[in-house]
């Protein structure tokens, strides 16, 4: 149904065409406008594009429901006078109805097919372009220009016309055009589509592809049916809009000063919400997650998530007060009032209960958004929720942001990707019209902020935030549509704000004549009150009474507030019981593998199914792989990594890897998903570890070319459960500053300001290769600097008492083996507490002959290489692999590296045959390992101490590791700080040399200089 669903604007200039030019067309006097009906003339521009050339018959679609311009129905017609089987059938059926209507029916006899075809065009144009003439602006301040194809005179009808009856047939659609009245007048069919298309309500939906989506839409809209409420569901909508504003009322007379970010101007916004959530509570949602900026978050935590009240009105004094009757509770550095979370289940109008979530965010608006999906992607996976109609996502924007934000298309553009998919969105935009200081024309090009949800054929319901019934019922619709389709939505409350951006922000200095207007404007419930009142629907002692109610809980609560200590663990949901605070001691567990286990579910994932077709190279490679299962030996660093992946697999975690081209890995490494060569069919080795595998119990998946959206889905995913192994690689790892936000406010700080736990495992490639300045450095430093362990304390490092990684924000590491690698990620399973894992991923390293491991690294069995007195587990620091004896006096340098530059460093060790030189490798670089670290101090105790790294000084982990270095050696007494030495590229400005040659140059002077026998000078 194309012809219906968009406007085309070689129709729209045919059509101009055609009445200006057609002989039989008389020239009538304009139709004047229908004051009750807010019928407008508007005059044709004078800079129209130029009319396109006409199409010709032979490439003109046939089907009515699918043509694309009028100019040819003439032709049409004659073609079918000649010969009815020449035109599609829709086009026969219509012409013939059309002349029997005419024959039966005195009153069109004289109307011709252009005319009624003419009218058809007018409906449609209102189905398109009738928001334009909607009224939107509770102010009345918005001046828009109503589209040409609005007036009737362009098509050439007057007053005379208005009483006349016009045939426009009967089709198989919905709304309007399906009464089965194929004959109206002028006058109703204009006053139909006003009431539908032009009231507080604009509709975009044409624009959407899908016939049925659209006829579904157009029940909804055009069919006659009143949208009156009865008595007691105004009552209901009133007491929820009497809370709304009473609360803000409240905020502003006890706390004057004090920054709220207040609802005034879009109070409707919550009895609007209510409604949702009980319509899709009916419809069979049972949770729903909500992100949101800080404007009216407090009246949406306290009026729809039921905070108490109390808790909200201590929250303002700044106490901070801590559950001290709780075990194991923390409350972390905290975070302002607007930006907190919580979690309630609800009780809806139908008598359920909705379980709510509302994700605790930064100021950095829409950044929140997909977190927001990834945890309602993880809420379906855990609660089996395979057609995503039990848990909802529900974002809620400002109108600048929508339109600003570019992490707002990067979460739209996820909505039907297989595996970011959550079946649909409400989004619900709060537009106060104007951003901060900035007016729309200054902050957007597009006619609405919500314009960029039309890439996905989303509908859009802008309703005047003034009008409380209509936005009871696109919040109504939104949610029916969600549930329906399985597909976003954007609802676009059309409000203000009666404040400046905050509470003690003077909104004239910039927008005078906006407030003016809203000075003298009356809230939405004056209006309504006064609506119902009118109506007789409700009486003033009725209104009264709630007023007082609200007013005495209001009261009573703030009396409660003065005393109050929080008394539940809000920090843990029920996934996470039982898991540890940094407050309490968790358990150091060991992360080998019984070598059954190994060598059975490494048969399965290099096993290939007989009759596929894979390519000739990854069959090789996979027959390698099952060799390394074989002999146990030489197992490199993809292999480490699936095995990871399976044994936690086998042990009921659901484990997730998801990333630009991640399947087959940047490197071409990883393969974790072969194409058959001759029929396209996949498969994935790692979905048969076990015998009817759920399918989504391993998911890897390459992602949108997008960081900051991803990152934050993933994010979110982590979040919903802790027995599950998240990880997010990308593609390099200089391109995650495209993420930087979900780093800087989220990942590294969360737990800190909203005590939310997540174990994300983020894989950065990281190595100086020669491939120039964007391709080297996933940029270590940054990540250190935002660790927050002390470098100048030694926190308590005895095993059995140590809690040093549960009290630092995030772990940092820097791994050099596939063993170490297999263990550092079942470490984040095998705890009783969750940490981000920052991973400094190698590129060179995937195929380097000496980054392999053997099998017994990565089992349990006591004596195998890897088994220390502590068991099998992630080694923090890997020693020297020269067999020193505790105490080694002849050691004249010990170099301390993490990461590649270790193998560079072993081979001119060799070469130089410098046996006086030993090299540690610090794999955990954040925390800090005091422990090992002085261990190895101790053992080389005449050693010159050398940090040796391949980025610039400025970079990488040197500035992290020399003041924690130090401390450890001060703790021993082995002297002053210029003990430490620095062997690595000067400080630069760019992460590395564009040119191969430098780059190894450098690289050969820096691990000479690391081992060669001349003092290192400090600190070059």
């Amino acid at each position: 149904m194309a012809w219906f669903r968009a406007v085309s604007g070689v129709a729209r200039h045919a059509v101009r065409k055609n009445l200006i030019q057609a002989s039989h067309h008389v020239t009538r006097p304009r139709i004047s406008p229908l004051p009750s009906r807010g019928f407008r003339s508007t005059s044709a521009r004078h800079n129209a594009a130029p009319i396109p050339r006409p199409v010709p018959l032979s490439k003109l679609t046939d089907s009515f429901l699918d043509g694309t311009s009028s100019v040819y129905l003439e032709e049409l017609q004659r073609a079918w006078e000649a010969d009815p089987n020449s035109v599609d059938e829709s086009w026969d059926n219509f012409f013939r109805n059309f002349v029997g209507q005419a024959a039966t029916s005195p009153g069109i006899s004289g109307q011709t097919i252009q005319e009624s075809m003419r009218l058809l065009l007018l409906v449609r144009a209102y189905q398109v372009n009738g928001h334009m003439m909607a009224k939107l602006d509770p102010l009345g301040l918005e001046e828009r220009e109503v589209p040409v194809d609005l007036d009737p005179a362009f098509y050439g009808f007057t007053d005379e016309d208005l009483d006349r009856e016009f045939f426009i047939g009967v089709w198989r659609m919905s709304g309007f055009l399906s009464d089965n009245r194929p004959v109206q007048t002028l006058r109703s069919i204009l006053n139909r589509l006003q009431q539908a298309y032009c009231g507080s309500v604009g509709y975009e939906y044409m624009h959407i592809a899908d016939r049925d989506q659209c006829n579904w839409l157009r029940d909804q809209i055009e069919t006659v049916k009143p949208r009156a409420y009865g008595r007691d569901r105004q009552e209901v909508i009133l007491d929820r809009l009497i809370w709304s504003t009473q609360f803000e009322n409240f905020l502003a007379t006890k706390w004057v000063t004090a920054k709220r970010f207040g609802l005034e101007g879009a109070e409707t916004l919550i009895p609007g919400m209510k409604e949702m959530f009980d319509r899709a509570s009916d419809l069979g949602v049972e949770s729903i997650v909500v992100g949101m900026p800080h404007r009216g978050r407090l009246n949406v935590l306290g009026n729809v998530f039921r905070k108490p009240l109390r808790q909200i009105f201590s929250e303002f004094s700044g106490s901070g007060t801590k559950a001290v009757e709780e075990v194991g509770s923390y409350t972390g550095t905290g975070d302002v009032k607007y930006h907190l979370g919580t979690s309630y289940d609800r009780p809806t109008r139908g008598g359920k209960r909705i379980h709510l979530s509302l994700v605790a965010n930064p100021s950095h608006l829409e950044a929140v958004d997909p977190v927001v999906l990834g945890k309602i992607r993880g809420k379906q996976y855990y609660s089996n929720d395979i057609d995503r109609t039990k848990n909802l996502a529900v974002l809620i924007h400002g109108d600048g942001s929508f339109a600003g934000q570019g992490v707002v298309y990067e979460t739209l553009h996820l909505s039907a990707l297989p595996n970011y998919t959550t079946g649909g969105t409400i989004h619900i935009v709060v537009n106060n019209q104007v951003a901060f200081t900035t007016d729309p024309t200054a902050g957007r090009s597009s006619q609405y902020c919500t314009d960029v949800a039309k890439a996905l054929d989303a509908p859009i319901f802008h309703v005047n935030g003034d009008d409380m019934e209509a936005v009871v019922h696109v919040f109504e619709l939104a949610a029916e549509w969600r549930q329906t389709f399985h597909q976003d939505v954007v609802v676009d409350v059309v409000c203000y704000r009666r404040f400046g951006h905050n509470e003690m922000d003077e909104p004239s200095f910039t927008q005078p004549k906006m407030y003016q207007v809203i000075r003298s404007h009356p809230s939405a419930l004056h209006i309504y009150q006064n609506k119902l009142l009118e109506s007789g629907s409700i009486k003033k002692e009725s209104i009264d009474s709630i007023n007082s109610k609200v007013n005495s809980i209001l009261n009573e609560e703030f009396n409660s507030s003065k005393d109050y200590i929080p008394k539940r663990r809000d920090w843990l949901s029920a996934y996470w019981t039982g898991f540890k605070s940094p407050e309490q001691i968790s358990r150091v567990r060991n992360t080998g593998v019984k070598p059954e286990i190994l060598k059975r579910v490494g048969e399965a994932i290099t096993t290939l199914p007989e009759n596929f077709k894979a390519h000739k190279v990854l069959k090789r490679i996979f027959e390698e792989r099952y060799q390394m299962i074989q002999t146990g030996e030489g197992v490199d660093w993809a292999l480490g990594e699936a095995l990871a992946f399976a044994t936690l697999l086998v042990e009921g975690n659901h484990v997730r890897l998801s990333g630009q081209d991640v399947e087959r890995g940047t490197f071409s490494h990883r393969h974790s998903v072969i194409h058959d060569q001759e029929t396209g069919e996949i498969y994935c080795p790692l979905d048969h570890v076990m015998i009817n595998q759920n399918e989504e119990m391993f998911t890897v998946s390459n992602s949108s070319l997008s960081e900051f959206g991803v990152l934050g889905f993933e994010l979110g995913y982590s979040m919903e459960n802790p027995n599950s192994l998240i990880l997010w690689e990308a593609q390099f790892g200089d391109f995650a500053n495209g993420a930087q936000v979900i780093f800087d406010q989220f990942l590294s700080s969360g737990e800190s300001k909203w005590l939310r736990q997540t174990g994300l495992v983020v894989l950065l490639p990281h190595g100086y290769d020669g491939q120039g300045p964007e391709h080297s450095s996933a940029r270590l430093e940054r990540f250190l600097q935002m660790s927050d362990d002390n470098p100048y304390v030694i926190p308590e490092m005895d095993p059995t008492m140590r809690k040093q990684i549960q009290e630092c924000n995030w772990q940092v590491v820097n791994v050099t083996t596939p063993a170490n690698y297999f263990h550092v990620l079942r470490r984040q399973i095998h705890r009783e507490f969750r940490k981000p894992l920052i991973v400094m991923s190698p590129k060179n390293l995937l195929r380097h002959p000496k980054c392999k491991s053997n099998l017994s690294e990565f089992d349990d069995v006591q004596g195998h290489p890897g088994f220390d007195k502590q068991g099998t587990r992630f080694k923090r620091l890997i020693k020297d692999q020269n067999d020193h004896s505790d105490l080694e006096e002849g050691i004249r340098r010990l170099v301390l590296c993490s990461g590649k530059v270790y193998y560079d460093l072993d081979e001119e060790r060799r070469t130089a045959d410098a046996k006086d030189v030993a090299i540690c490798r610090v794999e955990q670089l954040c925390p800090f390992p005091y422990d090992l670290v002085q261990r190895e101090l101790k053992r080389y105790p005449n050693a010159e101490v050398v940090w040796c790294q391949e980025e610039p000084m400025n970079m990488g982990a040197y500035n992290y590791i020399s003041p924690r270095l130090c401390t450890a050696i001060r703790e021993l007494g082995r002297g002053p700080v210029e003990v430490t030495k620095y062997v690595g590229r000067p400080p630069s400005a760019a992460t590395a040399t564009g040119f191969l040659g430098i780059h190894q140059k450098e690289q050969k002077e820096l691990v000479q200089k690391a081992i060669g026998p001349d003092p290192v000078q400090f600190p070059l």
